[in-house]
């Protein structure tokens, strides 16, 4: 019987740890799993070690502030590991001090990270820093196994799950728009300024900005806001005063799998989106809906970020076809007086179509997608049996072979 020991440090690794552990359920029906997860994870089964919000910081400086905590919480999670493998999804600033301690106590624990670095990005040097403590490297672009590889650890693509998540249909689409009392030609606008406090903190007066000059120039524009979990109260408070006709969409008041399905009617039906930058964009890309990309940190963070880039785009969408197809407003340029004109030109169709053509080629680079977790899940296990000797060769969905 198989052993692992789960953690997810936000919103987009609680996704990916749900599939996975779905996936590895169906490989392996009497694995036993532990570790820290969301509710996504929790609907899957998982008791959390500790909310997973404990850990959803985001930003360099922003880190700094809660090191005591995240230490003790590193200490409480790595004292309880008992497992065959440690398998870490995202959030590397708290998975690998885990990850390190952990091996450091027992060498025979294989520890497998699921989301490559972005280090083609910025900071190239975290994938031989990696191999201290990381065995084997779950991908979800295509060319990120080679950095992986090159450093000393395995590393399998496992596509990214996005791709194969179900889209709704017309009929869906329709009845959500009902259900908003939107009318025939009545444009929608979402709004998504992130899934931590952290990044509420910064982007809803932005955002709030952005939609009050959007209303007031469109006046039958409506608004939908789909939260992230836990942030559904704060996101209410803060629109109750606006006079906004806004929408919030609260995961806590239906189950998981209903409001999933209703937040892809959402992206389905909307003209536009403004997002803060994150896996959001591949959800927005895979629903086919045209986006404006915004994201502001600390000035710390933003210095040191902008200094150590190698890129000069945080969007995938814009990463993968290698132009600037969606807009981004970053940094210092996340000002509701950029935003607006670009967002409005994009509700009347302007670069709408350019976007599209780019999220299918897009959805084509990432492979045939697999939500069930399948391929994550036989990429763990693999790794967990080769043990010191894994030799990366998995039999993935969709015909792909050995990486």
């Amino acid at each position: 019987m198989t052993r692992l020991f789960l953690i997810a440090g936000e919103a987009s690794g609680d996704r990916l740890g749900a599939d996975l552990m779905r996936g590895l359920r169906v490989l392996q029906p009497d694995i036993q799993i532990a570790g820290i997860g969301g509710t996504m994870m929790a609907a899957e089964g998982l008791v959390s070690l500790f909310p997973m919000q404990d850990l959803s910081v985001m930003g360099l400086s922003e880190v700094v502030r809660h090191i005591p905590r995240l230490l003790r919480r590193v200490k409480q999670t790595v004292a309880v590991i008992d497992a065959d493998a440690l398998v870490t999804i995202d959030s590397p600033g708290f998975c690998f001090r885990v990850a390190k301690l952990a091996k450091r106590r027992d060498p025979a624990l294989r520890t497998i990270h699921y989301v490559a670095p972005s280090v083609w990005a910025w900071r190239p040097g975290r994938a031989a820093h990696m191999t201290q403590f990381i065995d084997h490297v779950l991908a979800l672009l295509p060319f990120e196994p080679k950095y992986m590889r090159d450093a000393g650890m395995t590393c399998d693509f496992v596509g990214h799950p996005v791709t194969g998540e179900p889209q709704a249909s017309a009929p869906e689409i329709t009845a959500f728009r009902a259900r908003l009392g939107l009318g025939s030609g009545r444009k929608l606008l979402t709004l998504l300024p992130g899934s931590r406090h952290s990044e509420l903190d910064r982007m809803l007066p932005i955002f709030s900005d952005v939609a009050r000059k959007m209303v007031q120039a469109t006046p039958e524009l409506a608004l939908a806001v789909p939260a992230a979990p836990g942030m559904a109260h704060r996101l209410k408070l803060h629109f109750a005063t606006s006079n906004l006709p806004v929408n919030i969409l609260d995961p806590l008041a239906m189950p998981l799998a209903e409001f999933e399905a209703l937040k892809r009617c959402c992206f389905a039906a909307s003209d536009a989106a403004l997002a803060c930058s994150g896996t959001v964009s591949l959800e927005l890309a895979a629903a086919g809906t045209p986006m404006v990309i915004a994201y502001k940190a600390s000035a710390l963070t933003a210095f040191l970020m902008q200094r150590m880039a190698l890129i000069d785009t945080a969007t995938l969408v814009n990463i993968i076809v290698g132009r600037k197809v969606v807009p981004e407003f970053l940094f210092g340029q996340c000002r509701a007086e950029n935003i607006v004109p670009v967002l409005a030109g994009l509700l009347r169709g302007e670069g709408a179509d350019a976007q599209k053509a780019a999220f299918a080629q897009t959805m084509a680079a990432l492979g045939t997608g697999d939500a069930s977790g399948l391929g994550a899940a036989r990429s763990v296990l693999n790794a967990v049996r080769a043990g010191s000797e894994v030799t990366g060769e998995i039999t993935h969905p969709a015909g792909r072979g050995a990486v």
